[in-house]
């Protein structure tokens, strides 16, 4: 593949082990589309497994992002940062924030989290009533220099947004391409008004391109370039990176095929831009 990326760091991953029922409850139960092949999510996904299906394609570092669920997901920072050196990865982690009754028991989470070096922010593990924590949990992770990752659906982005004005210095990273449930034109007419939002936020609110496999039913450049090109639009090459989301969307192919597409997709960019999208933002975001 002449259009190859260098060097990729990969912005998403679950390493994961379905045996562990406490912690992934949902993987015991396979449930994906007849488009999908669910056994290729709801698997053991380990650092080998991870590191022989992305061989070819230069993988440098990897971000783990958690999965485990509510207060599970604290440990799991712990358990996975303590066996990173050992196991080759990953080489930076968010980890967990679940709903608390108060802001000082989500800073206890916070604080039990940062005594892992490789953490390097939180996503939310658990309903919340709106997109975002309470302002508090944003101010602390703030203060902490801690990222926030935004998990929301079109419908709640340009709630996200608003609740996000103010706080400048909170690095928010936008999951799975702002998270389309499908490809329908309601939802990519709802989708271009969170994203227009969120990006008009500030430098401080990046995109991650991943996700999109699952609500899009495919993995394809027809069906992903024009969720992938106007999101790039909005935010800029400086304020965008690839992921994996593997072995999410894994249930609709490879490595291989998925990283094709992303190449595929941005082959007519100049290779500074490549370099920022593969590798270079994601390395700056999650400071590995």
């Amino acid at each position: 593949m002449n259009d190859q990326p260098t060097r990729v760091v990969d912005a998403h991953v679950h390493i994961w082990d379905p045996a562990r029922t406490d912690w992934y409850p949902y993987l015991s139960h396979p449930q994906a589309p007849d488009s999908a092949d669910a056994s290729r999510m709801f698997r053991r996904f380990d650092v080998d497994t991870y590191q022989a299906e992305a061989a070819g394609w230069n993988v440098e570092k990897f971000i783990n992002v958690a999965a485990a669920t509510g207060r599970h997901s604290i440990e799991e920072t712990i358990e996975l940062d303590g066996a990173a050196r050992a196991r080759g990865g990953p080489d930076a982690i968010i980890g967990g924030i679940p709903p608390t009754d108060t802001v000082a028991e989500a800073l206890e989470l916070l604080d039990r989290q940062m005594t892992a070096s490789r953490f390097r922010g939180v996503r939310p593990m658990g309903r919340y009533e709106g997109p975002l924590p309470d302002a508090g949990v944003l101010d602390a992770l703030q203060e902490r220099n801690l990222l926030f990752e935004l998990m929301s659906h079109p419908d709640q982005l340009q709630v996200a947004a608003e609740q996000l004005a103010g706080f400048d210095d909170l690095v928010v990273v936008v999951e799975h391409t702002g998270w389309p449930r499908s490809s329908s034109d309601g939802e990519r007419a709802l989708w271009r008004v969170g994203i227009d939002a969120l990006s008009g936020l500030g430098d401080n609110v990046v995109c991650k391109l991943s996700g999109l496999a699952m609500p899009l039913e495919a993995l394809s450049v027809d069906a992903f370039a024009p969720w992938l090109e106007y999101a790039i639009e909005a935010f800029g090459v400086d304020r965008c990176m690839f992921a994996s989301n593997f072995p999410v969307d894994s249930m609709y192919g490879t490595f291989d095929e998925l990283y094709a597409v992303f190449s595929a997709i941005t082959a007519g960019l100049d290779t500074e831009s490549r370099v920022k999208l593969f590798a270079g933002n994601a390395e700056s975001i999650y400071r590995c």
